[in-house]
């Protein structure tokens, strides 16, 4: 078999004539850059997330930059988050000229361990940006009690959390504002880039719509500097053809996850846990291995077995050498940095059958005996 990590095609070819027939009518109506169907998609997202306003952007990169700005964050400020997530979260908090600070993860979850911020807070702490690490909600009550009692904006990195549940909300309906990415091999992706900011602040979702189209108030008249961040129509309108079957996917993700679960079970793995009150929606499905197994020699295995396999994420962000400038050291964040070294993501997505997963599981195996 030949099963890969993510198999886009297989998703496509499920509503094939939805999504034709949207790209179509962007041509027809040659609405490429905003337009009508961002409108829509903005709309409709804000609906589905349960806020008020919902602002299409170039990437979700664009969306935390763009977040960040319109929060009024910036050189001065410091940001706490977590080191162990895409590169994005702690780049676009840099770009903003913030400083970001590092708070180690939770052992089960891998989310931001919320008993760990209060001692990371200074007097030129702005806000806390969460992530919802591979489609699970991070404790977010805990979170939002801190920011309370310190006087902080809280933005969720919502990337990889289309449609998970926290005590009964969406991702988005969280903090003060959220931040999506419609990478393609998101939950909910485009074919291209594209992100989305959600909040219920009327003059935070004004000033994203100002700083994504240039600083622009009218069509040539612009009070500020901004930037080219806009959400193209025909993503816009991928993304409005697919929402309505967004649900349905996460539910399949949801059992593909619980099948693992019991193929996993006599193995020497610890399959990813569920916190309680909440409802994941496993963009990754991320295991992780007893530490006296060789992590990469497995991944290399599989991948020879036909097995897409990844790792998310192999080196922690103080660590990386673009945050060489924070002089932080191997051993600042224990946890994220064992969990780098011993975590890899099995192919999850509704379209995966159970003979799929079964050839995965039994390839594992091998590979865990070898």
């Amino acid at each position: 078999m030949n099963i890969p990590l993510v198999d886009l095609k297989a998703q496509y070819q499920s509503i094939k004539p939805e999504i034709d027939a949207a790209i179509q009518r962007v041509i027809d109506n040659t609405a490429f850059i905003m337009g009508k169907e961002v409108a829509q998609f903005e709309e409709a997202f804000a609906d589905y997330c349960g806020v008020d306003y919902a602002i299409g952007v170039s990437s979700g990169t664009g969306a935390l930059f763009l977040a960040l700005l319109a929060h009024g964050i910036g050189p001065g400020d410091e940001v706490i988050t977590t080191p162990f997530t895409f590169f994005a979260t702690g780049e676009a908090i840099a770009q903003v000229g913030a400083r970001p600070v590092f708070v180690d993860i939770d052992p089960v979850t891998y989310n931001i361990n919320p008993e760990l911020i209060e001692a990371a807070i200074t007097p030129y702490t702005k806000a806390i940006m969460p992530v919802h690490l591979y489609g699970q909600p991070a404790d977010m009550a805990a979170i939002q009690a801190i920011a309370e009692k310190h006087g902080l904006i809280v933005i969720e990195d919502a990337a990889q959390a289309h449609g998970s549940r926290y005590h009964g909300l969406r991702a988005g309906a969280l903090g003060d504002s959220a931040c999506f990415s419609f990478y393609p091999s998101k939950n909910l992706g485009c074919y291209g880039d594209g992100g989305m900011v959600v909040t219920n602040d009327a003059k935070v979702a004004e000033r994203v719509r100002k700083l994504r189209d240039h600083g622009r108030q009218s069509k040539y008249l612009h009070d500020e500097l901004g930037y080219g961040h806009r959400l193209d129509g025909i993503q816009a309108a991928i993304l409005g053809a697919k929402l309505p079957h967004l649900d349905a996917w996460n539910a399949a993700r949801r059992a593909r996850a619980a099948h693992y679960a019991e193929l996993l079970a006599d193995l020497p793995v610890h399959p990813p846990q569920q916190a309680p009150d909440t409802d994941p929606v496993y963009h990754c499905y991320t295991i992780r291995l007893e530490e006296d197994f060789d992590r990469d020699a497995i991944v290399a295995q599989l991948k020879q077995e036909g097995v897409g396999v990844g790792v998310h994420y192999p080196i922690p962000l103080h660590l990386q050498p673009a945050f060489r400038f924070m002089e932080l050291e191997p051993g600042a964040f224990p946890i994220s940095e064992y969990m780098a070294d011993h975590v890899l993501s099995l192919p999850i997505y509704a379209e995966l059958t159970d003979e799929q997963q079964e050839y995965v599981v039994q390839k594992l195996r091998e590979a865990l005996q070898t």
